[in-house]
């Protein structure tokens, strides 16, 4: 008898939960915003240039020089089912700094000067991407994606500093492995481009550094870092193309 009564309440039980599962059912109702089958092309550019003369900010004084920054990254990536896509991404960057003449002044005793450096640098990175997309509401002009990504890159650099006799440098090889989360933000202008603006919140990163300073000494550097949150120096703004 207690057998059947431990059944019946178990019984009881189950359909409770049950019901009280399907009471709370929220019925999200999802919008495409990709379609399988597209392919996804796009690219971003930036280019930065400044020139110094005789500048002063804080304890800089007396600077000049000029800098700028070069970096193109074309992306292809295939939508292989409905809101999500896997694919690639390449990057190239290239820097320059031309500093003539610096002065930090920390204090009336305390002063550092520097003067003719010179440092060029370049560096190739690919990366492998996964894509989820989510629509904004029912918007099928506005919408977020989340893009995983696995990044291996590496270049080089070199330093040189001084004139003359005093002339010294140093050459840099470097690798780079970086795994990150990077959120974006798409709106279509039309039903084949879109603009893109994308940035990092979470990440890991490892950098092997070797250099060689006026062909005699040879030094190596490793690095690795975990950020986890939003890089504002990480913002990318691109256009993409859906076909």
């Amino acid at each position: 008898m207690r057998k059947k009564l431990l059944a019946i309440c178990l019984l009881l039980l189950g359909v409770a939960t049950a019901a009280a599962q399907e009471e709370f059912e929220r019925e999200i109702e999802s919008t495409v915003f990709v379609p399988k089958g597209q392919w996804v092309g796009g690219f971003s550019v930036s280019y930065s240039q400044s020139t110094q003369n005789d500048y002063q900010f804080l304890i800089l004084e007396h600077l000049k020089g000029d800098t700028y920054t070069f970096k193109v990254s074309p992306m292809v990536c295939y939508i292989f089912k409905d809101d999500m896509g896997a694919g690639a991404r390449f990057a190239y960057t290239r820097s320059l700094t031309k500093l003539e003449s610096a002065d930090i002044v920390i204090d009336s005793e305390t002063e550092v000067n520097m003067e003719n450096l010179y440092r060029l640098s370049h560096n190739y990175y690919g990366t492998a991407i996964f894509r989820n997309y989510m629509s904004l509401g029912n918007s099928k002009r506005f919408g977020f994606f989340n893009e995983l990504q696995l990044q291996l890159g590496g270049g080089q650099s070199k330093l040189m500093q001084g004139k003359g006799t005093e002339l010294s440098g140093n050459y840099e090889r470097n690798f780079n492995l970086n795994v990150g989360i990077a959120p974006g933000l798409a709106i279509f202008l039309n039903n084949y481009s879109a603009v893109e603006v994308q940035v990092g919140v979470l990440g890991f990163s490892m950098t092997d550094t070797k250099t060689i300073t006026d062909r005699i000494y040879v030094a190596r550097r490793k690095s690795m870092a975990a950020n986890f949150y939003i890089n504002l120096f990480s913002i990318n703004f691109g256009v993409a193309f859906y076909l």
